[in-house]
This record gives C-alpha cells, structure tokens and sequence, in this order.
C-alpha cells in the first residue's frame, strides 16, 4: 500500500509543518492589538494570547448616571480586540488554525 519511504516523508513534513504551526502561534501570542470603541472613547490593548492588558476610558466619557454607555465601549473595544486577534490568527496559521484558538 505505502512504501516506507513514502510514509517517513509524510511524517516529516506534517512535523514541520507542526513546527511553523507552534512558531505561528507563538509570534502571534507576543503581538499586542489596541481594540477602539466608537470615536475611540475607550480603548483596550489585549495580547494575542487574549489577555488584556490595559483598559483606557476617556475622562470625558466618565458620567456616574450614565454607567451603561461606558460599559457597552469597554464591551466594543474588546470585541474589537478579540476581532483583530481571530482575523490574525486565520491570516497566519491559515486554515488550519480555524477553530483552534
């Protein structure tokens, strides 16, 4: 069926391929992304890992009777985050990270 050559050449390269595949994910997890609300009033910078870092609230956005605007832009700027963050990861590991992280 398989001659043995043939099935060590497929493992090789489906190792290598495993190896660009972690080196991928790795270069990824260190990169930073910034999400932005609308008009960027809030802003949150998130690792590729998807951790967030740092959340910045304009102080002109900060109103205590109005608490359920700033929630949905530190909502927005996440998702914002965690877009930019699943559009690299297909654009670097391709389809093969499709559902992955």
């Amino acid at each position: 069926m398989f001659n043995g050559g043939n099935m060590q050449q497929m493992m090789k390269q489906a190792q290598k391929l495993q190896k660009q595949m972690e080196e991928n994910k790795k270069n990824l997890d260190s990169q930073v992304f910034v999400g932005k609300s609308t008009q960027d009033y809030v802003k949150v910078t998130v690792s590729g890992d998807k951790i967030v870092k740092a959340i910045e609230i304009a102080e002109a956005l900060v109103d205590p009777d109005d608490v359920e605007t700033l929630q949905d832009l530190v909502v927005d700027a996440v998702n914002d985050a965690m877009k930019q963050i699943n559009q690299a990861s297909e654009k670097s590991l391709g389809q093969f990270g499709k559902g992955l992280f």
